[in-house]
């Protein structure tokens, strides 16, 4: 609640309206106080021209009603005193005109006129006239504290009723079920809260992607780790009812062949969890493909002379890219691996690496039976897997390499192989997570 909206919206729009009602009443005080002042000298002129007309018998009419708050004295052409309105104030008579004397401790206001021989003074005291301000000053500040309930209700209301649409939308955000992310209506939200809500609305789509995606790759991994486990479980069975040390045998190789069919499966899978962008936490580092590409040949020597495939480094230039290197090594063996599994023997696979400019190549090329056109794009979705295939696999080698290459900022081209086969091209850029970042930040 420290950090609430409504709370720091109150206390900043009545604060600023406190701070205004003090700042109009200091200034009201002071300018009724001066006005009163001015009227209280006039008063007392009044009220000398009046004794200087009518004498000191009879009292005018404004006068009557500040009976005993006027000191009026007349002195005559001797400077003898000849009247005062109250014996024990013996004040002294000042020159003509309004003057503020200090005399005995108290501050007061004459005015004092000579005429026809006579000096007529009329004085208060100051302490007379705030007290009979003070009697005013209450019809003062009532209207402006009934003025400042009313502004502060209204903030109050204000305040509330600008602030519901927020609370409604966090409402309906917090009763919403996990399963219930379609987005959220910005028809009638105000236009502060459409951008918000806009972004929210993009972030419940990519969660729903997120979520939809995940639940479909456990879908179709236990489908697809169904098959290779039953098998194992079935060839364990056939092992078990071996009448034979050569029936015994051949099912154990079958057995061996199947669980590694599983584990290759398995293995794919983690590699495809790992790609995970949050889930990725491998630095960054400078990776040769060159020598990328040699050493995954010199790993995959022994697979490829066991099934009578000629492996073999191609053209090998100085390519160099910033990116993650475990991840690039995997893009590499999957399509290696693939083009093993999928060539007869007698079949060749070269891996190349080149350089173009602001990019890198990674190649690899096959003399196999190829992919068809209408399917290259649909081989790499996961799990899929071309119709009628001998070879075994899961159907995820691709999927992994272009999403590791997509995460490099690269792309992945498939085309025929000159003379039949397939080749394989991942363009990468030499700054390669530099790339998909800005690329990524220009598309958010």
């Amino acid at each position: 609640m420290r950090n609430a909206i409504r709370r720091q919206l109150l206390a900043w729009q009545i604060g600023a309206l406190l701070i205004t009602a003090a700042l109009v009443s200091l200034v009201t005080y002071a300018l009724a106080w001066n006005a009163f002042n001015r009227v209280r000298d006039f008063t007392l002129e009044q009220v000398a021209y009046t004794v200087v007309r009518h004498g000191v018998v009879t009292e005018p009419e404004d006068a009557l009603e500040d009976r005993g708050q006027f000191l009026s004295q007349i002195w005559d052409a001797d400077g003898e005193l000849v009247f005062t309105s109250n014996p024990d104030i013996e004040l002294p008579p000042q020159p003509n005109g309004l003057h503020v004397l200090h005399w005995r401790g108290a501050e007061w206001h004459t005015y004092t006129l000579r005429e026809r021989g006579l000096t007529i003074q009329v004085a208060n005291t100051t302490a007379n006239r705030q007290a009979m301000f003070a009697r005013i000053v209450p019809w003062l500040i009532l209207p402006m504290g009934l003025l400042i309930a009313l502004l502060a209700a209204g903030i109050w209301l204000a305040v509330g009723r600008a602030l519901r649409p927020l609370a409604a939308l966090r409402e309906e955000i917090g009763h919403r079920e996990p399963d219930r992310l379609q987005p959220v209506a910005t028809r009638e939200l105000p236009e502060e809260l459409r951008p918000l809500a806009e972004a929210l609305n993009g972030l419940l789509a990519r969660l729903d992607a997120a979520l939809y995606s995940q639940r479909r790759f456990i879908a179709d991994a236990a489908h697809e780790l169904r098959t290779p486990l039953a098998a194992v479980r079935l060839q364990a069975q056939l092992v078990q009812q071996a009448g034979s040390p050569a029936e015994r045998e051949a099912g154990l190789a079958q057995l061996m062949a199947g669980v590694d069919r599983a584990t290759h499966m398995v293995q794919q899978l983690l590699d495809l969890a790992r790609l995970d962008p949050q889930a990725n936490t491998e630095p960054l580092a400078a990776v040769d493909l060159c020598a990328l590409a040699r050493a995954t040949v010199a790993d995959f020597s022994v697979q490829a002379e066991a099934t009578g495939i000629d492996l073999g480094l191609g053209a090998c230039a100085a390519a160099t890219v910033a990116g993650r290197p475990r991840a690039l090594r995997v893009l590499l063996n999957n399509l290696v691996d693939n083009a093993l599994r999928h060539c007869p023997p007698g079949s060749r696979v070269d891996v190349e690496a080149q350089r173009h400019g602001q990019t890198t190549v990674l190649i690899v090329r096959d003399n196999g039976p190829g992919i068809p056109a209408a399917e290259r794009e649909r081989v790499f979705d996961r799990f899929y897997r071309l119709p009628g295939a001998a070879a075994p696999g899961s159907g995820l080698g691709l999927a992994i390499v272009r999403e590791i290459a997509h995460q490099h900022g690269g792309r992945v081209q498939l085309s025929e192989t000159p003379g039949g086969g397939l080749t394989v091209r991942v363009d990468l850029p030499l700054d390669a997570l530099g790339a998909q970042q800005t690329d990524s930040t220009q598309t958010t």
